[in-house]
């Protein structure tokens, strides 16, 4: 078991990591006033558990599996509901799920009554790995990824790979692709996942990445809290892409489109030299090695030109991207949208021609 302090300047997080936390930790909390947020299929699986751990008469509110749940109709659902309940300034929010579930309960809990305490519990390897640490909340709004939302810390986070064993393949594969956008832009991360001999990650090898992954953003989130120009941007890599592939197209994970994205912006940092040589094509090659062949996306200019309303870029002229430039080193790079869009369309053409 380990225990990391991420240290803020609004308040501290402990991030609890390993077999058998949540059992090991979630107890403390039984004699609070507890809030549920889960989904579907979470609670198909854990219902039990969650009862045992928080007792039988914990609120639970239940939202439908998946991204569309990030609406503004969802999260007046869950503040509803916390009314219902009668929730006070000491009433605790356990966001009990995957990215989308901890998004938009964060975001409720930053909320009611201007702030209620937050436990994040992470049950996907991609919000193990990312998306539960850090205080960003959102929800999608008016067509845009994470448009309303705030920056709100989570008093604690669990993660316990136990619930990773429920996880279908394709969850796996969406967790893989934050864990490459990682290795893009930490060294160790990097040469961890090129040693790896097989092309298929293993659960218990993935899992043991998993606190790697989370001090290396904890490391970022202390320097750059509110993502306000500092180093906490590299955590976009891959994202401006695949966040406008996302948006369009709709019909494949956030870290499924992010591992596009991170081959994506490879070849825009390639095609303006960027990130050449050797590193370059060794980044490919352990991009490829976890999606084995980028899937043929129609209209592909069409997608990217939603990348002109990612809430990164301060101009509407430009595309800001996060690129690779040599291990554990990268760059902003902020180009004409024509232009984005002109190397996005090639890139496509070129993999779709092999």
């Amino acid at each position: 078991m380990e225990e990391l302090w991420l240290n803020n300047t609004a308040r501290k997080s402990v991030i609890r990591c390993g077999d058998g936390a949540f059992r090991a930790y979630m107890p403390q909390h039984k004699g609070e006033s507890l809030f549920v947020v889960t989904d579907r299929n979470v609670m198909a699986y854990y219902e039990q558990l969650l009862l045992d751990i928080c007792g039988e008469d914990a609120c639970i509110c239940v939202l439908p599996a998946g991204e569309s749940s990030k609406s503004m109709r969802n999260l007046k659902k869950i503040l509803d509901a916390m009314c219902e309940a009668q929730l006070k300034r000491n009433s605790r929010v356990v966001a009990f799920g995957g990215g989308v579930v901890g998004d938009i309960a964060g975001l409720a809990a930053s909320l009611y009554m201007r702030g209620i305490n937050l436990t994040q519990v992470p049950t996907t390897l991609l919000a193990q790995v990312d998306s539960s640490v850090g205080g960003k909340t959102a929800i999608d709004y008016n067509d845009v990824k994470n448009l309303v939302g705030a920056f709100y810390q989570p008093d604690e986070v669990i993660v316990d790979p136990l619930f990773l064993q429920t996880l279908p393949k394709r969850e796996v594969k969406c967790g893989l692709g934050e864990i490459v956008k990682y290795a893009g832009i930490d060294a160790g991360i990097f040469d961890a996942l090129m040693g790896w001999p097989e092309k298929t990650f293993p659960l218990d090898f993935l899992s043991a990445l998993t606190m790697d992954c989370i001090r290396h953003k904890a490391r970022v989130v202390e320097s750059d809290e509110r993502d306000s120009g500092g180093d906490r941007k590299s955590l976009n890599m891959g994202h401006t892409t695949g966040h406008a592939f996302e948006l369009y197209y709709k019909y494949m994970s956030h870290g499924e489109f992010v591992m596009i994205g991170m081959y994506f912006e490879l070849y825009i940092a390639r095609a303006l030299g960027i990130c050449t040589g050797p590193y370059a094509d060794d980044l490919e090659r352990l991009i490829m090695k976890a999606e084995r062949k980028i899937p043929f996306l129609d209209n592909v200019r069409e997608a990217a030109a939603k990348a002109k309303t990612d809430k990164k870029n301060d101009s509407s002229g430009t595309i800001s991207v996060i690129l690779p430039v040599s291990k554990g080193e990268w760059t902003e790079k902020k180009i004409p949208a024509g232009e984005y869009m002109d190397l996005i369309e090639k890139c496509g053409k070129e993999a779709w021609a092999l």
